[in-house]
């Protein structure tokens, strides 16, 4: 794997983005990029949109919020993560997880958040790999989690 990068998400590298394919069962819990994109619009000053690259191939996808007037939870939140199938495992997932954190750190914040859903093939193992808690449910029985900055 050559020397990961970010880049801002956009009509350049959007259909890449959206072409990133999962592992069997993954898909009840990712929603398309084109619609994280399209919820993202509301308020570009808190929203956080980029592709990770490896050379010159789109091969992840992460979004989070930093909303410092939200309550708790939402203030400082990863919305979306998506690494194509091929990639996982290879360290891609943690590269954008940390990179989210710098830049809550960047914006003084000392805690970020993530909401998942259990299940067989679900994010959970991966959010408490990437250094999440489990610290509540929401009311729909999502968990909450969160890590120290």
């Amino acid at each position: 794997m050559a020397e990961l990068r970010l880049e801002e998400l956009s009509a350049s590298n959007i259909s890449a983005a959206n072409a990133l394919t999962l592992k069997p069962g993954q898909e009840q819990f990712i929603t398309p990029v084109s619609y994280s994109a399209a919820a993202a619009v509301n308020d570009p000053n808190t929203t956080w949109q980029r592709v990770v690259v490896d050379d010159t191939e789109v091969v992840g996808f992460i979004m989070g919020s930093f909303d410092v007037d939200a309550d708790d939870e939402f203030r400082s939140i990863l919305w979306r993560i998506n690494v194509d199938a091929e990639d996982q495992g290879r360290g891609v997932g943690s590269f954008a997880v940390n990179a989210l954190a710098d830049e809550a750190r960047r914006r003084g914040l000392d805690r970020l958040y993530v909401i998942w859903e259990l299940g067989e093939a679900g994010p959970q193992e991966f959010f408490l790999r990437a250094g999440f808690t489990a610290i509540g449910e929401t009311q729909y029985g999502e968990v909450i989690g969160a890590m120290d900055l």
